[in-house]
């Protein structure tokens, strides 16, 4: 270790700025200290210390020598009580060499811990927050650490790829805190047994645990589950943890008895095996799950049929399923319809995008749509293999009395326009509760875009959400909508119309809309055919509308001369 003593702090921060700073005790300390070279101040020649006081400095002055020592009396000092060196016993070999300690010195030094370590924790680099925390371990002081991990610091950001000691240092300040609103495992790779086994108090008294983008060995997953079953967490994030059904099942053992109310297991590996475990979580009688993500499984129509028989029994309190590119078709759908119009199932949010479900696999679910059981309120079936022969159940389950969907999402179907215009039809029912309706890439027309200009402006329509991007209807097609929204009836909050071939001939009636509403916040206008012209009228316009909150510009025919004039208006994004 090469130091340069030119001031009585050289040393001090050399040390806590050493890798070799897992001092526990005064002989470590002295080790590191006989151990270390300066450069002399004055000759520059590289030499060895003996002790670090009498003739440790050769040509130091004496104040600085006397400054010196009592600083490195304080390294280890970082309290008056309860630090690694506080204790009789402890200090007494750096005592013999150093002299005793001195009180003033050593909250002086607390005072620069407690300044350095709040800027260090505001900061995002986790290595200088391991290092903080390794410092504040060695205090062995809980008030400090309570005084210094304050509201401001930034220990949600992610501490993956750990060292053991880093394991400890952060457990540490997790159990003098006695509470962690997140602990951010992101993208560690291969977690041992010993370090879960360090960490599991920490995971016991975090409310959210990410480890997404990681891998834990076998050993690694019974003190995870240990710590489900006894601690606080809520919340668990496992995406892309490659987690597989072997590890599942032992996971498993304390999803059974915990807290969590949400799970993210989306591309873990799963298969159809694990929804047998599953299936014994939820129907557990002590399992408080209500959020399962599991997209991007392979767990198939056998896997969800399975799910099925969880989702009929009382005990399962689960409300939103994400079952994203889970390899389900039609097959599966009429157990799972049955379900949802049992009287048994809590399901709120069933997403089914990426599965090939087909008009047969609509059908089936538009019954259970208009069963007064069915307690289902959000319905994404984007990109299920659909076409216009659908559209004919679900206007029929649209009408019905019973029908609680607020949230509808066709996306990336073949509905075209005859099937649009029975939804059209459905959704024109006085009452039809449907807030959020999305209709991209779904071949619709300029009669369909007309259907649903009427309905926004009929007074009973209470669509909030609307999103037709990708349908190439022009400046003509989306000019019906802008004429819907400045009817007062209108109560369009959020509309997306990317890549409908829009130009700069829409932006006089746009702006028209944005003044007149009352109601819109949120419009995408990604992927058209705006240019630098209407840059003027579009930041104008929303300069001065308090009721817009966002208007995305993004990837139309811009050129860099206007950016600096989008810089000064942050509510568009481009």
């Amino acid at each position: 270790m090469l130091i340069s003593i030119m001031d009585k702090e050289a040393l001090l921060t050399h040390i806590l700025k050493s890798k070799d700073e897992s001092l526990l005790g005064g002989q470590q300390l002295i080790s590191v200290i006989n151990n270390s070279k300066y450069v002399h101040p004055l000759t520059s020649n590289v030499q060895m210390t003996d002790k670090i006081v009498g003739d440790s400095f050769p040509c130091v002055d004496d104040a600085i020598q006397t400054a010196l020592s009592d600083e490195i009396k304080t390294v280890m000092l970082v309290g008056p009580e309860g630090s690694g060196l506080s204790g009789p016993v402890q200090r007494r070999p750096l005592e013999t060499l150093l002299g005793e300690f001195n009180s003033d010195h050593i909250l002086d030094f607390k005072c620069w811990l407690k300044s350095s370590s709040h800027v260090t924790l505001e900061g995002c680099y986790k290595e200088k927050h391991f290092r903080c925390f390794r410092l504040l371990h060695q205090s062995q002081n809980e008030t400090l650490v309570k005084e210094i991990i304050t509201p401001s610091a930034r220990i949600g950001i992610s501490y993956g790829d750990l060292s053991l000691q880093d394991c400890v240092g952060v457990n540490y300040v997790v159990m003098c805190l006695g509470e962690m609103e997140q602990l951010n495992l992101y993208h560690t790779k291969d977690l041992t047994e010993e370090e879960a086994e360090i960490l599991a108090p920490a995971m016991g008294l975090s409310q959210k645990i990410i480890l997404s983008s990681s891998s834990l060995r076998i050993g690694a997953v019974p003190h995870l589950a240990s710590a489900l079953s006894r601690g606080r967490t809520t919340e668990l994030n496992l995406y892309y943890s490659r987690l597989g059904d072997e590890k599942f099942k032992i996971l498993c053992t304390g999803l059974r008895d915990c807290k969590l109310r949400k799970i993210n297991l989306s591309v873990c590996r799963l298969t159809e095996a694990c929804c047998e475990d599953l299936v014994s979580v939820l129907t557990s009688g002590t399992s408080q799950l209500c959020v399962l993500e599991i997209m991007f499984n392979e767990i198939g129509d056998q896997g969800l049929m399975k799910l099925c028989q969880a989702l009929h029994s009382p005990q399962c309190k689960l409300q939103e399923l994400q079952l994203q590119t889970c390899q389900l078709t039609a097959a599966s759908m009429k157990p799972f319809s049955a379900v949802l119009c049992s009287g048994q199932s809590e399901l709120r949010k069933v997403n089914l995008t990426h599965n090939t479900i087909s008009d047969i696999g609509v059908e089936l679910l538009s019954q259970s749509l208009k069963d007064p059981l069915c307690k289902l309120e959000s319905l994404i079936l984007y990109d299920t293999q659909l076409t216009g022969g659908c559209c004919t159940h679900l206007m029929e389950a649209l009408k019905s009395e019973h029908f609680r969907l607020l949230e509808l999402d066709l996306s990336v179907n073949d509905l075209g326009q005859e099937g649009a215009l029975l939804l059209c039809q459905g959704l024109s029912r006085p009452g039809c509760p449907i807030e959020k309706l999305g209709l991209v890439r779904c071949e619709l027309t300029l009669l369909v875009f007309e259907k649903l200009g009427l309905l926004l402006r009929s007074g009973t329509c209470r669509l909030r959400s609307l999103s037709v991007g990708l349908n190439s209807v022009g400046d003509q097609g989306v000019k019906l909508i802008w004429d819907a929204i400045l009817h007062p009836c209108c109560l369009l909050e959020e509309l997306d119309v990317e890549m409908t071939g829009l130009t700069d001939a829409c932006v006089e009636d746009l702006c028209a809309v944005v003044r007149a509403s009352k109601s819109l916040k949120s419009l995408d206008l990604k992927n058209n055919s705006l240019t630098n012209a209407s840059i003027p009228a579009l930041i104008q316009v929303m300069q001065d509308n308090h009721n817009m909150e966002t208007m995305n510009l993004k990837y139309n025919d811009f050129c860099e001369e206007v950016f600096n004039m989008l810089d000064g208006c942050d509510k568009i994004r481009y």
